[in-house]
């Protein structure tokens, strides 16, 4: 019997290549304490109106994507109009940043993010269907280049039991067609706080929690190529009245900038009256 497939886990205090070679080679990497108690308690805290609002649990835009979710599992979208922490510690957390630079930075002008949820996996949820998360954008012919960069963030001990993230190792190299056998799965158990950082091409799925009685929050972060489509409208998730409010690079990351690939020989994208959104911003105008 083949051994099951394993995740390497690094310290986020360790050096920013040594994460880049892991990611690169595995496709996935778990990187421990990048986040306090403090700060997810305070974060839970500020979300916990929106978690535990009737209705968390059947925010889907269609059927499909509702048995993609499940019924057991509850959704917070929009992070970043929700959570000022979320903001702070979490979407300009610098290892993510750079490593979005690294992986996404040769194909664009800038990144920026895809989409910021939170997902409350409850008891008695079913496991994901593995899945690549660069399919959403399944017109792009292949090959193609590495377009997103994906976190999910543990605020609580992900186990097995409750339902960590299944991940297929070294899967980011594979022919789109090829298909993973149970050994090939890796659970990505780790402490709260800990993040599992993962390619858009890396195979993936959140596992089953098969507990009778706890819950897994988690966020999912993921950053993308700037000239996509994200899957979040995150100018309406984030409209001007809360994003004046945060920090530039906030604003840039989530779409209140322009694309600027003058000097690649290209032009502007997302701009209003052919002005920086967040400029605008700035002065009053938006």
């Amino acid at each position: 019997m083949a051994p099951k497939a394993e995740l390497a886990h690094l310290k986020s205090d360790e050096p920013f290549e040594q994460v880049r070679e892991v990611l690169d080679a595995d496709g996935a990497v778990i990187v421990e304490d990048c986040f306090g108690a403090e700060v997810i308690d305070q974060i839970l805290s500020e979300l916990a109106p929106y978690a535990d609002a009737p209705g968390a649990n059947q925010t889907h835009i269609n059927p499909s994507i509702a048995a993609f979710f499940g019924e057991h599992t509850r959704h917070v979208s929009g992070l970043a109009s929700k959570s000022p922490t979320f903001v702070a510690e979490v979407l300009l957390h610098p290892l993510m940043l750079d490593l979005a630079a690294a992986v996404l930075g040769p194909n664009c002008a800038d990144f920026q993010v895809n989409v910021a949820h939170m997902l409350v996996v409850g008891p008695g949820a079913q496991a994901q269907f593995p899945h690549r998360d660069e399919d959403v954008w399944v017109h792009m012919p292949r090959p193609r280049p590495e377009m997103e960069l994906s976190s999910v963030t543990a605020l609580c001990d992900f186990t097995q039991e409750i339902g960590a993230t299944r991940v297929v190792p070294g899967s980011h190299r594979w022919e789109s067609d090829r298909r993973p056998e149970p050994h090939e799965f890796a659970d990505a158990e780790m402490p709260a706080g800990s993040r599992v950082i993962y390619l858009g091409s890396t195979i993936h799925g959140a596992g089953a929690n098969t507990t009778e009685d706890r819950h897994r929050p988690g966020f999912h972060l993921s950053y993308m190529l700037g000239w996509l489509r994200s899957e979040e409208n995150n100018c309406l998730a984030t409209p001007p009245d809360i994003a004046r409010t945060l920090p530039r690079r906030a604003q840039e990351l989530l779409g209140y900038d322009v694309h600027d690939a003058i000097e690649d020989g290209g032009g502007y994208l997302g701009a209003l009256d052919l002005k920086i959104p967040a400029d605008m911003l700035a002065s009053g105008q938006l």
